[in-house]
C-alpha cells in the first residue's frame, strides 16, 4: 500500500486568524489528521465539527472557525480522509477503495471527537460531500451528534437503486454533444491524472473551477430537475454533465475569469488559492476522489442498506447558495430531505447571491445562520 507518509508543517499563513491553531491528532482509525481548531483553551467548551467537501481542505472554514469560537465552543475542522495533511490513507487507484466507505468515513468522526476528549459535539456541519458524511453521522450516532447542519449537498440517506443506473449513461451518450456525469467521471482510473497534469497547470484549473461553481459565474441560474434523465440532467452546467469529449479541467478552463474578475474576487484571494494549490501539489487528488464510489457504486452502497428507512431524528438545517446547482443536481433530494429524511427538520436557508463555495462566498451570512441555528435548537 502506497501510504502519504511526509513531515509535519502546520499551516500557518499570515492571513489566518491567530485565534486558530494548526496540528495533528494521531491514531484516528488509522490516521493521523490534520485539524484547525479554535476555542480548544477552556476544556468545558463544546464541540462544533465542520465537514469539508471536494476539492476543498479544512481551510475552506477558515472564515467560520474563529467566529463560532468567539460564541464559547470549540471549533474543530479536520483535513478528512484522502485530503490535505492528514497521513495513512492508501495514495494509488484502487477500484473499490474499501477505506473511503461512508461508514469507515463515519468512525474517522468518531474517533477524532474521542480523541479530542469529547463525548459529545452539540453540532456537526458539512458542506459538499462532508454533507453527506455529517448526515450519516447524525443519522447512525444521534447519541453523539446531538444536531446537523447540511450544506450544498441535500442528504436522503440510504437511495434504493438511486441514481446509479447503467442506463442514464447511455441515454447522456446520445445527446449532442455526448455527455458524460461527474461523479462517474471521478471515480475512473484516469481523473486524478488528468488534473495533476493539466495543461494550464493547478493555480489556473482551481482558479475556474471555483469561479464556474460560485455566485460570480453569471451562468448559475439553478431550478429544479423533474426527473433522473438525459433529457433533464443536460440542463445542469458541463461541470456537472460533462462532455464526454473533454475532462474536468478541459471543461473547466474555457470559464477562467479575467485578471480583472480575479482581483475583483475577494472571498477567494491568490494567497487563498495557494493554500489549495500547495496542499494539492503535495497529495493529488486520489483521496478525494475516492470518496465518490460512494455516489457510483453498489457495492459501497449496499452497506448503507442498513439503515433503510431510518431518518435523522435530531434537529437539523439546510445552508446553500441560491447560485448553487447543487441544491438540485439530484431531482427530488431536496424535498425527499426536508420532508422525509429529516424529522426535526428546522428549514432550508438559501443564501442570496452565493454559490456552490457558501461558506467561502458569503461567510457572515453563513455564521449568522448557524449563531441562529445553536441558540435556539
Amino acid at each position: 500500500m502506497a501510504k502519504q507518509i511526509r513531515e509535519f508543517n502546520p499551516l500557518q499563513p499570515d492571513f489566518l486568524d491567530q485565534k486558530i491553531r494548526s496540528r495533528m491528532v494521531n491514531n484516528i482509525n488509522g490516521l493521523n489528521i490534520h485539524i484547525l481548531e479554535a476555542g480548544f483553551e477552556i476544556k468545558e467548551n463544546p464541540l462544533i465539527l465542520l465537514l469539508h467537501g471536494f476539492p476543498e481542505i479544512a481551510f475552506s472554514w477558515r472564515k467560520i472557525i474563529p467566529a463560532l469560537a468567539s460564541e464559547g465552543y470549540h471549533v474543530v475542522a479536520p483535513d478528512m480522509r484522502g485530503y490535505g495533511k492528514s497521513t495513512g490513507w492508501d495514495r494509488q487507484y484502487r477500484e473499490c477503495p474499501a477505506e473511503f466507505k461512508m461508514l469507515n468515513l463515519v468512525r474517522d468522526c468518531l474517533d477524532l471527537v474521542r480523541a479530542l476528549g469529547h463525548t459529545k459535539v452539540q453540532a456537526i456541519i458539512g458542506h459538499d460531500f462532508g454533507s453527506p458524511v455529517s448526515g450519516w453521522c447524525s443519522l447512525i450516532r444521534p447519541d453523539i451528534f446531538e444536531s446537523v447542519i447540511l450544506m450544498s449537498a441535500p442528504f436522503t440517506g440510504f437511495r434504493e437503486g438511486g441514481s446509479n443506473s447503467e442506463s442514464i449513461h447511455r441515454e447522456l451518450m446520445t445527446l449532442s454533444p455526448a455527455r458524460k456525469h461527474y461523479q462517474w467521471y471521478y471515480s475512473s482510473a484516469t481523473a486524478n491524472r488528468d488534473l495533476m497534469n493539466c495543461p494550464q497547470g493547478l493555480q489556473k484549473f482551481f482558479r475556474a473551477y471555483y469561479h464556474m461553481k460560485s455566485g460570480d459565474w453569471e451562468k448559475n441560474q439553478p431550478f429544479p430537475l423533474q426527473k433522473w434523465s438525459a433529457e433533464e440532467l443536460e440542463k445542469l452546467p458541463y461541470y456537472y454533465v460533462m462532455e464526454n469529449s473533454k475532462d474536468m479541467a478541459q471543461t473547466v478552463s474555457q470559464e477562467l475569469p479575467s485578471a480583472s474578475e480575479i482581483k475583483k474576487c475577494k472571498w477567494l484571494t491568490d494567497a487563498d488559492l495557494s493554500i489549495y494549490v500547495n496542499e494539492y501539489e503535495n497529495t493529488g487528488f486520489q483521496g478525494g476522489l475516492n470518496g465518490y464510489w460512494n455516489i457510483t457504486n453498489d457495492l459501497f452502497a449496499s452497506e448503507l442498506s442498513l439503515f433503510r428507512n431510518c431518518h435523522i431524528n435530531v434537529p437539523s438545517m439546510f445552508v446553500a447558495g441560491d447560485k448553487d446547482w447543487g441544491i438540485h443536481q439530484v431531482p427530488g433530494a431536496l424535498t425527499k430531505m426536508k420532508d422525509e429524511v429529516c424529522k426535526d427538520f428546522k428549514g432550508i436557508q438559501l443564501v442570496k447571491n452565493a454559490g456552490h463555495w457558501v461558506q467561502q462566498e458569503k461567510p457572515d451570512e453563513v455564521i449568522k445562520l448557524i449563531k441562529n441555528f445553536l441558540t435556539k435548537h
